[in-house]
């Protein structure tokens, strides 16, 4: 896990995706150093001059370069807190505490991945993948979402590994649930997900089914993202643990889910 700080960090581009999502792109400060993020931690953003935010945002790192100390940050509105950091204009600044939790593993050299993502989950599936691509592993991108508008980052995810993409209505990809798409078929040396629990169930299940390890990233609510609320517990094999620090990120064989 990487050390945790506090700074402020510059957005340097805000993109929006779609009505619902935006791009941050955020320069770090020099005093975050080599600052060490795994694929799957996330931040916690504070939300100024929105009167009813009184908790810190958790968002989960879309991509981070160590040596340009640059984070991206995918962000859906979803409440007045997550609106108002999707409004921030060019030159704002943040308060972050961060990277925070645990992330996904890294497959040895040569193995085999399938990365599934629906929505907002697709999140920490960049970071991910590119440290995987790093790593001489060439993973394949499961996308789900409910038409072809909201498919993300397509383009991005098609430069690191091969894309299979389910969608609702069919508009792109196969018809249906990410988690019946045909590229779950077969077994992969591991498999990693985030998204809606409904999504990585059927994931997991499908990954235990051909012997495939599987990782899921929950989507816990999270309030302090420190482990002292215990808003994010998790009932696992080990007793109640914190999504936020002992997760986001846990091995399937861990959780009490019904696969």
């Amino acid at each position: 896990m990487g050390k945790k700080q506090i700074f402020d960090a510059k957005i340097t581009a805000n993109h929006a995706l779609s009505e619902r999502y935006s791009m941050l792109t955020l320069q770090l400060p020099e005093s975050v150093g080599e600052m060490k993020v795994l694929p799957g931690q996330f931040v916690e953003i504070r939300v100024t001059d929105s009167p009813s935010t009184y908790l810190r945002r958790p968002i989960s790192i879309c991509d981070y370069d160590n040596m340009t100390r640059v984070m991206t940050l995918l962000i859906r509105r979803a409440g007045e807190g997550t609106c108002h950091l999707c409004d921030l204009p060019e030159g704002s600044a943040v308060d972050i505490v961060g990277p925070l939790g645990n992330g996904f593993s890294i497959p040895p050299e040569g193995s085999s991945a399938l990365l599934a993502g629906g929505g907002i989950g697709v999140a920490p599936l960049m970071l991910l993948g590119k440290r995987m691509k790093e790593a001489g592993v060439k993973p394949t991108f499961l996308l789900g979402a409910r038409t072809a508008s909201e498919i993300l980052l397509l383009e991005e995810f098609s430069s690191i590994g091969d894309v299979a993409i389910s969608t609702d209505d069919g508009s792109a990809g196969e018809k249906g649930y990410a988690a019946d798409n045909s590229a779950l078929s077969k077994h992969y040396d591991i498999v990693c997900t985030c998204g809606p629990k409904p999504m990585m169930v059927g994931i997991a299940r499908n990954a235990r089914r051909n012997g495939s390890p599987c990782e899921v990233s929950l989507e816990n609510l999270m309030a302090c993202g420190l482990g002292a609320c215990l808003c994010c517990v998790e009932p696992t094999l080990k007793g109640n643990l914190r999504a936020c620090v002992e997760g986001p990120v846990f091995n399937t064989d861990m959780l009490l889910w019904d696969l």
